[in-house]
């Protein structure tokens, strides 16, 4: 309601504003309208349910090739019958399977928990270590996977470009780039180091609202005025 009641004030009384001329301006507005739009804290802002980085690492693998709605489903149980890495690690791989199947590619997705939990608990003493080049040497972990966790859990720079995020950056002029580790690459220098968390995170809510693959409401979208992309559908 909140979101709607801002986008039909900004309707009837449109914002006279210079439209920004570098991929760095169009950056800073384009975090300052979503955050009037989309406001909380990155853990508010998750649509993965969490109470530690240790759950957020978990539930971000089992979030390949499914919604986070179904994620959000099996977590619950998965975290109560293993709270820890150091449960997980000892898991019967055939009773992970059976809780997480309903995300898909449940064989392979276990074999990364498991492979996780092993590492982190043995490795890195049972804690989610901090540092990219740590996160990314576990199982199942890229760079995506690895900016949630710091971003969201750990409170550290990260901006994650997922389908959403690498889809709306090109439509705002932000870089061409297509590869989402590229794209990432190309997007910090816009972004202060403190707000790319949540500046990926608002990306993606738009992009699953507004900012559509095929059919983009460019009517109601908060950022038409300035952006190149406004008007020209599934560009």
């Amino acid at each position: 309601m909140q979101a709607l009641a801002g986008r039909l004030r900004r309707r009837l009384y449109p914002r006279r504003v210079a439209r920004p001329r570098s991929a760095k301006g169009r950056a800073r507005l384009t975090q300052e309208r979503l955050a009037e739009v989309y406001p909380g804290t990155p853990v508010e802002l998750c649509a993965l349910r969490h109470r530690n980085a240790f759950e957020l690492l978990a539930a971000t693998i089992l979030s390949a090739q499914t919604t986070d709605e179904r994620v959000n489903q099996v977590t619950p149980t998965l975290f109560a019958r293993f709270p820890t890495p150091h449960d997980l690690a000892g898991a019967d791989p055939a009773e992970v399977e059976a809780l997480i199947r309903p995300t898909g590619f449940f064989r392979a997705k276990t074999r990364s928990l498991l492979g996780m939990a092993a590492v982190v608990d043995t490795r890195f003493r049972g804690e989610v270590p901090v540092a990219m080049a740590d996160l990314v040497t576990i199982p199942g972990v890229g760079r995506k996977t690895a900016n949630v966790v710091r971003s969201v859990a750990l409170d550290r720079p990260g901006l994650p470009v997922d389908t959403h995020v690498g889809r709306l950056a090109r439509r705002l002029g932000l870089t061409a780039e297509t590869d989402p580790v590229k794209a990432e690459l190309a997007l910090n220098p816009l972004v202060p180091a403190p707000d790319r968390g949540l500046f990926s995170l608002r990306l993606i809510l738009h992009g699953r609202a507004v900012c559509k693959a095929q059919k983009p409401r460019c009517p109601m979208c908060d950022l038409a005025d300035f952006c190149p992309s406004a008007g020209i559908a599934g560009s």
